[in-house]
């Protein structure tokens, strides 16, 4: 089981993350210009070569840091694991609502618009799903944190197999990604042992990922890679693939823009939708770009680091509360009295 980690920030984790940010952006960039298009674009290989473990890593990195608070009393770990996530998704739906609310009008009348509001804190709204589902994880895994680990994992891997379609995304994502969350929590040890190794032995660690590249390739050049079981090995082995290159990445010091994107995955998170349809509108409209898949690569660069610059522009203004929950938004702790950015 997971054990007491280190508080301090490590490169191979913000590496992985800045990975999975980045491919998430960038599916819902590519799609979104395709869609617009009626055209793929040569990006759309990328995307579901990446589709198999993009998810997974990122809610078993969500995971993985877990023991170090999960035995604080429920006041303490609500507030950290909870609410810090309430407070970010009922600001950030308000206001992509509000960028939304003259077409949500004339669409569906204001009742309507109304009505889709309140519902999106029933049924998660758009990008925000992971935002909304973090801390139900959080929740069930400390309710389930003294059971024998694969008393858990068994049937949240079964769950994964079904696969699950009720129509419901709350139901049907965790369904498909508890089992990664958990085994984040449950696994930390050995995936921190896996970096150090990978770290340790490059040679093998690049032989292997050059392996497990052919490998994913292979069953999605097939379509094999949705099938029930399938599609829960290909996750794990994929999350695996990206712990062991970002061990490399951080060892090598290379690419720390996406370091730097990782530490701030759940701002870029929070904040990418808008900035995404901006740049797409615009540049769809304007034609100064005629390549689809380089019209989704400038959408992707927008989603990223349009909240990235306006984190930096409000951080030492009163727009702060848009990356930084405020004091009245918490229930106490020490971690809380000083205010808990997004990306914690």
């Amino acid at each position: 089981m997971a054990g007491p980690l280190a508080s301090k920030r490590v490169d191979w984790v913000d590496y992985a993350k800045g990975f999975c940010i980045v491919m998430v952006v960038m599916m819902h960039s590519t799609l979104g210009v395709e869609k617009a298009l009626g055209e793929p674009s040569w990006l759309h290989g990328a995307i579901e070569f990446a589709r198999p473990f993009r998810m997974p890593d990122f809610f078993l990195i969500a995971g993985l840091f877990l023991g170090r608070v999960i035995d604080r009393d429920w006041r303490d770990y609500g507030d950290r694991k909870v609410v810090h996530f309430v407070y970010f998704y009922a600001l950030w739906v308000t206001i992509q609502f509000a960028l939304r609310a003259p077409a949500l009008v004339a669409e569906q009348g204001a009742g309507g618009a109304a009505l889709a509001y309140l519902a999106s804190y029933i049924e998660p709204f758009g990008t925000l799903w992971f935002i909304y589902l973090l801390p139900v994880f959080f929740v069930v895994t400390k309710l389930v944190r003294n059971w024998p680990w694969w008393l858990v994992f068994v049937p949240a891997a079964a769950l994964e197999i079904l696969p699950l379609e009720t129509g419901s995304i709350v139901i049907d994502e965790f369904a498909a990604r508890y089992v990664y969350f958990f085994a984040g929590y449950a696994l930390a040890r050995h995936v921190f042992r896996l970096a150090a190794l990978a770290g340790a032995r490059p040679r093998a660690a690049l032989a292997l990922l050059g392996l497990w590249g052919l490998v994913n390739g292979a069953f999605v050049a097939q379509g094999w890679a949705a099938l029930p079981g399938i599609g829960l090995v290909l996750g794990f082995l994929g999350a695996g693939a990206v712990v062991c290159a970002s061990a490399l990445l951080a060892r090598l010091r290379l690419f720390n823009a996406l370091r730097y994107c990782g530490a701030r995955s759940l701002i870029v998170y929070l904040a990418f939708s808008p900035f995404m349809a901006a740049a797409r509108v615009a540049l769809l409209k304007t034609g100064i770009v005629p390549d689809p898949g380089a019209i989704a690569a400038l959408v992707t660069l927008a989603g990223v680091s349009g909240p990235l610059l306006l984190e930096r522009l409000t951080r030492a203004t009163p727009a702060r509360f848009l990356f930084v929950r405020p004091a009245w938004a918490r229930l106490g702790g020490d971690g809380a009295r000083a205010g808990l950015p997004a990306a914690v």
